[in-house]
């Protein structure tokens, strides 16, 4: 799992299926992302990712969950 301080401010989500997913915003209370409300994905709306669906961290945060499942967490919660 990457950790907190690897992860900076806009840096892009992209799921396991290689599709963006969002912008970071910032990592709140240690265990998700916020992602910027901005983001055309975004809709107006803040969305979270727990930082556990990370696989890595580089110039982009990749995660472990395809984009589609990551959107539908956002509509379950």
């Amino acid at each position: 799992m990457a950790t907190a301080t690897q992860i900076r401010e806009h840096m892009e989500v992209i799921g396991s299926d290689g599709v963006h997913v969002g912008m970071v915003d910032r990592v709140e209370g240690g265990n998700r992302l916020k992602l910027t409300k901005s983001d055309p994905l975004a809709e107006g709306a803040h969305h979270f990712v727990p930082m556990d669906w990370i696989e890595r961290v580089d110039a982009h945060v990749h995660l472990t969950k395809p984009s589609a499942e990551v959107m539908s967490y956002w509509k379950s919660n």
